[in-house]
Order: structure tokens, then sequence, then C-alpha cells
């Protein structure tokens, strides 16, 4: 290169499974049968009606433009809508809701609009990888909070206390959780919208896995009393509507946090496609039926993922929520690293080690369950051989 990469290049690197799927890659271009169960890709399709209304509008003459960097106000009033029905949280159309390219690009958002260089950030010590990527290429640093494993993965608060320093800016907040599948509760959002409030720090909570083997009604945090005050929130439709692919999410917040992103978003992308934003719109008056038709499937597959688990002798608990499955080594494997890679080369089957959400994981593995049940099995029959 003429000119040698920004130091912020030099303070991340390549997202694991990119490289990781390079290698599966490998293995299929030499003829192996790799089973993936380790990204969260959602194997089924959108609705019907969300591929009719895609079609439909990418026909129209207007379609192809630019379009608002607010999105649609149809696309808008339907997430409104899709908040009142789905967490009885009310929005303003107009002013409290962001469209995103997914939820991935918020956290990039958000962190170019509060944070300064030196300025701190909270992050779980398990969690996305995004949150400590991002925070550290905007020159800020990076401080783990730790979460209490034999109280179901919730933030130690009184350890997380004593992070806190004048130039804390913003705390990650994530449930249900990924990678560990600690479902959300009510008591966890009021504790942590108390703390945001106690200690002047905005709270930004990621919320793409509430609708996936939720075993009760799904939570905002924006529906604990005082939220928007001091938070924001992410959500997606990659997850819960099968649109992975698609790049569609918010940010839902009050208007002083949805102005201030927005001065950087505007500069950074020209609106999303008009047909993707109609099928969204579309996608989200889904009825609670089809909803329900979905976590069905990924019930069936879970006894086979459970199968699997026990067939390493992995130890987990059964009120994980989401679309993963994350489980404790036995004591005489070596490290996830060793495992996974064995399982890869080995048997062709790829599982995510866990200590890429953070160094805590290193004892843990995740399993996807994106992929047809007979395929699990047939991975369970593999390393049951």
């Amino acid at each position: 290169m003429i000119i040698p990469v920004a130091h912020r290049a030099g303070q991340t690197q390549e997202y694991y499974f990119s490289v990781k799927l390079a290698e599966v890659r490998k293995l299929l271009a030499a003829g192996h049968d790799v089973i993936n169960m380790g990204i969260g890709n959602p194997d089924m399709m959108p609705s019907a009606n969300t591929l009719q209304a895609l079609s439909q509008s990418a026909a129209q003459a207007n379609a192809h433009g630019y379009q608002n960097y607010k999105g649609t106000p149809d696309l808008r009033s339907a997430i409104a809508r899709y908040y009142a029905h789905t967490y009885q949280v009310l929005l303003d159309s107009e002013t409290e809701i962001l469209p995103l390219l997914g939820s991935k690009e918020g956290i990039t958002h958000i962190s170019l609009t509060f944070l300064n260089d030196g300025d701190e950030v909270l992050v779980p010590e398990l969690g996305y990888p995004a949150y400590r990527a991002v925070s550290r290429m905007v020159g800020a640093n990076v401080k783990e909070y730790p979460l209490l494993e034999n109280q179901g993965w919730q933030p130690d608060w009184p350890a997380m206390a004593g992070r806190v320093s004048d130039r804390t800016k913003i705390m990650w907040l994530n449930y249900p959780h990924m990678p560990t599948g600690a479902p959300a509760t009510r008591e966890l959002f009021e504790k942590a919208v108390r703390f945001a409030n106690d200690h002047r720090i905005l709270l930004c909570h990621d919320n793409p896995y509430s609708l996936i083997l939720n075993k009760k009604p799904p939570l905002s945090l924006l529906s604990i009393d005082g939220a928007k005050d001091v938070a924001i929130e992410l959500n997606s439709m990659s997850k819960s509507h099968n649109m992975a692919g698609w790049r569609v999410g918010w940010m839902a917040a009050s208007k002083p946090y949805i102005d201030a992103v927005l001065s950087i978003k505007s500069n950074v992308d020209s609106g999303m496609f008009k047909p993707v934003m109609d099928a969204a719109a579309e996608a989200l008056g889904n009825p609670d039926e089809w909803h329900q038709e979905r976590n069905a499937v990924y019930e069936g597959r879970l006894e086979a993922a459970t199968a699997f688990l026990d067939a390493l002798d992995c130890t987990y608990a059964d009120d994980q929520e989401g679309m993963f499955f994350w489980a404790k080594l036995p004591n005489e494997v070596p490290s996830a690293e060793q495992l996974v890679d064995d399982l890869l080369y080995n048997k062709h089957i790829f599982i995510a080690p866990g200590f890429i959400f953070g160094p805590k994981g290193n004892r843990y593995i995740r399993l996807s369950l994106c992929m047809p049940k007979e395929r699990i099995w047939e991975a369970v029959h593999r390393i049951s051989k």
C-alpha cells in the first residue's frame, strides 16, 4: 500500500466468522459436506406477503431513486404499530424511530455520535463482538462488566458501579442475551434504567431476539418508566422475520437521541431501498400465528441440539431464549478452540467457540438452530460414531 492504514484499523481484526467461514468454504470446495451450526443465519423464508410486497414495489416507477434518510413514513408507522402490539410501547413514528441498515449499523452510528477519544464504554464480558470492536474503532476505552453465571447471566451491578468514571458514556445491554440465551426480565430492565440514571450513562439495549423461542411475552427496555430519558433500543428484522440479508433494523428513542444520530447517519448513507422498506412494513404486520409457526420449527430442532451437546458431555441451562444454544465444556476437553477445529476438520461440523464473545467464554461453545433438524441429527450421528 502506498500509505499505512489508520490507527483504528490496527485496533481491530477481521471478524472471526469471516475468517472461519473461509475455511468452511475450502472444505466445501474440496467436496466435504460441512454442517454449519456456527452462524445465526435464519434458514426459513420471510412471509409470502412480504415477498409479494417487495415485488410489487420494485415494479413501481418511483421505487428506485434516493429515499428519505429517516425512511418512509409507512415503514416508521409500521414499526410503531409493531412496538405497540408486541411490547405495549407507544412510539411517535415521526420523532422516535430511525430505520437502519440492520441494527449492527446502529452500533456504529451511536458510537460515532456520542463517544469522543478516551471516553469509556461498559460492555458485557460476554456479548456481541461489535460492541467492543466499534468502541475501539472510534477511540473509546472498553471496560468489561461481569455477568453472574449462577444468577442467570445477569449483570453484577455493584461490580459495574466500581468501573464507572466521569469518562463513562455508554453501557451496552442485550437481553434476551447473546450468546448465553438468558431471558429478559422487567426487574433487570428496571435496574438498568436506574443504573443509567444514577451514573448519567447512555443505556443502549440491543433487542433482536425477543421473539425467538421466548417463553414469556417479549419485553422492550422502553416499556420501563423513565427509559426514554436515558436509553436507546436497537431492534432488527433479521431474526424475528427471517430477513437477515435484507439489512432492516431501527433504533427507537426520544427525539433528541434520534436527531443526534441522524446528524451522523445522514452523512454516511443515502437511505434504504424503497421496495425493501415497503416489504419490511408489510412483514411487521405478520400475525402472531406466523411467529408461532416459526418458533414451532425452532422448537422441533431443540431435541437434536440437546442430543448433540449431550454427546459432547456439555452442560447447559434449559431456559435459554433466542436461536442459539450456549453450553459449557466438560473438564476433559482442553479448550473450545481445539474442540471447534477438531469437529470442523475431522467431523466436518462447524460450531462457534465461546471465546469470540469474550474471554469468559473460553470454556463454552455456541450452537445455532438455523438449520433443518435432520442436519443437526446428522451431526449427532457423526460425533456418536
